[in-house]
């Protein structure tokens, strides 16, 4: 039992879903008050999010207690954990206004380099300061201690985090497998987790569930090296282009091994494929010679089974280079029966439409297309099940958290834990939005925060649930627009009611349906001017329940109606 003051996590996203990983561990009260952040990422949108590009934490709460935050901890490079900092610092809907000073991100060179290009590019470097920090660091951040161990995952130098609080250790598994030959030989510090086990041990684990329902151990990433290998020699001759994360330098790094073992030529598609490898050539996480790149506006001059193209658009993004290719829309390369494309990848869950519609336009243009589906050609960079249950049986914490995932995974999580020993008082399922207390006495929940998503479409920051509702409906049902113009002073029509109509009938075809539409809107406003009413919004919401009860009478829909009274 450890002794001193309560500290609290809040769990602001990632609980209940795949990205928007951000969590507060917060110490103290009042002026006393101290929070660090570990992670801030981003989430991409489900298909009935129409037109919306991102998915961020609801940031109510670090806006609330902007100067308390002392440091921001990032485990490691992809979106879905540094992909919402820039947003964090933004003036609108962010923090980075309201602090006193730069917020300090803490994490590998090459994650601050990766989180790095999105901050630039929205002009914000100024309101943070990179501290770059090596395997096995530990960084004293206000009261607390904060040590980075490292994982192995599908992005190379990843950290658990190891928080080291009044009462006790804090344990952030981050994202991690138990790779034992990983392509840089950067194994997962099972010695130093094992030392923090010692003596009082670890007071509580938040640890990653997104395989925690596959049985047995995730495959090593130099095993997706030799299927590479092999497929690059049964397409001699042919042009390879491959996609995978811009960020998976691992994969990157093999697929040019492939490459240039085949006596090809790699040439990067996209400009994250292009800021990514030059980064990782950069910090000496990416080796390839300087003499077996081309520029990808040079590809022409080489014969096909001499260049190899690695592209972004892994996820079926609509306007990545990969997307582009299958529309025939990429102005650098043209498929043809020639190519082959290898989707070095698994769809991100809410993707597989966009991939698969992808797949499909690459087959249209003639390509031959290896997937995951087909081939080995990914491996995955989360722990499975026995993974998690070694992980469990090495650590034996008192308290037990599962994060990062559906809530399916998070309970399969809990059952390993069970399984593991772990008293079943002592493992907590949470949600998005909970804040949890670890006291002298043990852990308890102790509220909750706000925690919605935030939409980005464009520019726009948070578009509202009510702009994704009428989105729906508009993209379900359709929308009728009803025109009427009347004389307050007399209390007549002057002309109308016309209807417009998109995505609910055709009107060319259903002029009859239309008319009668009209009539009954017609006599709804003729009775409320005989009755009196004159004011304007009043008469819209007659327009609006007479057409609405009348289309869901007749057709049995419900599209968004819009009424529009104008008066003379």
């Amino acid at each position: 039992m450890a002794e001193g003051g309560p500290i609290r996590i809040v769990f602001l996203g990632g609980l209940g879903e795949i990205g928007r990983n951000c969590m507060a561990i917060e110490q103290g009260s009042g002026a006393d008050r101290s929070i660090v952040l570990i992670d801030c990422g981003l989430m991409f949108p489900d298909a009935d999010m129409h037109g919306i590009d991102l998915v961020l934490p609801d940031f109510s709460y670090l806006r609330d207690n902007a100067n308390d935050i002392v440091a921001l901890v990032a485990t490691h490079g992809h979106e879905d954990h540094v992909g919402g900092i820039q947003f964090l610092l933004r003036d609108d809907d962010g923090i980075g206004h309201l602090r006193d000073e730069p917020l300090p991100i803490y994490g590998a060179r090459l994650t601050l380099g990766l989180a790095r290009n999105r901050i630039e590019e929205a002009g914000l470097l100024g309101r943070c300061t990179m501290v770059p920090v090596e395997d096995n660091e530990r960084v004293e951040v206000g009261p607390f201690g904060v040590e980075f161990i490292p994982v192995t995952h599908s992005v190379p130098h990843a950290h658990a985090i190891a928080v080291h609080t009044t009462q006790g250790i804090v344990l952030h598994s981050g994202d991690w497998k138990l790779d034992l030959t990983p392509v840089d030989g950067r194994r997962t510090d099972l010695a130093r987790i094992g030392q923090l086990t010692a003596g009082k041990g670890v007071r509580l684990l938040l640890a990653d569930s997104t395989n925690a329902e596959e049985p047995g151990y995730a495959p090593s990433e130099t095993s997706v090296g030799a299927v590479l290998d092999a497929l690059f020699v049964q397409h001699r001759g042919r042009r390879i282009i491959t996609a995978s994360f811009a960020s998976h330098l691992h994969r990157i790094q093999q697929i040019a091994d492939a490459a240039i073992n085949a006596g090809r030529k790699v040439a990067t598609l996209g400009l994250s494929m292009k800021k990514n490898v030059r980064l990782g050539r950069d910090l000496q996480v990416v080796d390839i010679p300087e003499s077996s790149l081309i520029d990808i506006e040079d590809i022409d001059r080489y014969e096909p089974g001499e260049v190899c193209v690695i592209s972004t658009g892994s996820q079926g993004e609509p306007m990545s280079a990969l997307s582009l290719l299958a529309r025939g829309e990429n102005k650098f390369v043209k498929l043809g029966e020639h190519d082959t494309v290898i989707l070095s990848s698994h769809a991100i869950p809410g993707n597989e439409s966009n991939v698969n519609k992808v797949i499909d336009g690459l087959l249209r243009r003639g390509a031959e297309v290896v997937h995951s589906g087909v081939v080995d050609v990914h491996a995955t960079g989360h722990a499975q099940a026995d993974e998690i249950k070694t992980y469990l049986s090495l650590v034996k914490p008192e308290w037990y958290v599962p994060i990062h995932g559906e809530f399916r995974h998070m309970v399969a999580n809990a059952n390993l834990g069970h399984l593991m020993g772990i008293p079943r008082r002592n493992v907590v399922l949470c949600e998005d939005g909970d804040v949890i207390e670890l006291g002298d006495d043990g852990l308890e929940h102790s509220g909750r925060v706000p925690s919605g998503y935030v939409y980005v479409d464009g520019i726009v920051g948070d578009v509202g649930q009510g702009v994704i509702r009428d989105r729906r409906v508009l993209g379900e049902e359709g929308v009728v627009v009803v025109v009427v113009t009347v004389d307050i002073q007399t209390g007549k029509v002057l002309t109308g009611p016309d209807i417009i109509t998109r995505g609910w009938v055709y009107a060319p075809e259903a002029e009859d349906l239309l008319d009668e539409a009209c009539d009954r809107v017609s006599a709804a406003v003729e009775q409320a001017l005989e009755h009196g009413e004159r004011d304007v919004e009043a008469l819209e919401r007659d327009v609006r329940r007479a057409a609405g009860k009348f289309v869901n009478e007749r057709t049995k829909r419900r599209p968004m109606i819009v009424p529009v009274v104008m008066e003379t």
